[in-house]
């Protein structure tokens, strides 16, 4: 790798984080820096229209930015989709995109909707439709699952191990966590992830997890690849990561 490249953890909706660490990577990387987003720009905080927007006009503008999918993206992308709403199967039994742990009534409430006590899924969902810029719902759409760039391979969730990483199955590039997290072998390439919140960024010597719970209203990571160091960049400019293993 020639150039530092940029990674952002889960935003979930914390549009004004997402806005001050644009900044640092500004100051840091200037406006053509490469920048890889994670996944997970909805639900849980307060504003996941603005980061959709902030992205997809970023995207538009040309900036250097690589927008990979999250798990809840694709449920709010399920949500409202033309045939009516979508179940993913990895969603435990009982839980569904508007349940309360899973953070989608945040996310209508972004757009100005607010459900009434009970209505039917299919209803609302072509009230989110209505509601939502051509824009938004084609940045959902168009989101990749995975990105290999140099010795680096970002994804939102992890990969199966034991798999070449061209034969990923997307519902594992969104949803693995176990399975990924325990294996030590060498996967032909340092995954960059998230999905799995930690109290800071984690590096071991086959994968890099970036979500530090911003969900939650903790801190938003973005991280920085420069040659064979890694670093977590904050306003006072970069902080190394030290290697766990």
């Amino acid at each position: 790798m020639t150039r530092a490249l940029y990674a952002f953890g889960d935003i979930h909706g914390q549009a004004s984080m997402l806005e001050e660490r644009l900044d640092w990577v500004l100051a840091d990387g200037g406006p053509d820096a490469r920048v890889v987003f994670l996944g997970d720009y909805v639900d849980r905080g307060p504003d996941s229209r603005s980061v959709i927007e902030l992205l997809a006009g970023g995207l538009d503008a040309g900036r250097n930015w690589v927008c990979l999918k999250g798990n809840h993206d694709r449920l709010f992308e399920w949500f409202i989709h033309p045939d009516g709403p979508r179940t993913d199967p990895c969603l435990l039994v009982g839980y569904h995109w508007l349940h309360p742990a899973i953070g989608g009534i945040e996310t209508l409430a972004s757009y100005d909707i607010y459900p009434p006590e009970r209505i039917r899924q299919g209803l609302l969902a072509e009230q989110v439709r209505a509601a939502m810029p051509e824009a938004h719902k084609a940045f959902l759409r168009g989101l990749e699952t995975s990105h290999h760039e140099g010795d680096l391979f970002f994804v939102h969730a992890g990969i199966r191990p034991g798999v070449s990483l061209d034969r990923q199955e997307e519902q594992d590039l969104l949803w693995i966590r176990q399975e990924f997290h325990k294996d030590r072998r060498d996967h032909g390439a340092v995954v960059v992830h998230g999905h799995t919140p930690v109290d800071a960024p984690e590096r071991y010597h086959n994968r890099v997890n970036l979500d530090t719970g911003a969900g939650y209203g903790r801190p938003l990571t973005v991280a920085v690849f420069d040659g064979n160091e890694v670093f977590r960049l904050t306003a006072q400019g970069r902080q190394r990561i030290p290697n766990r293993s």
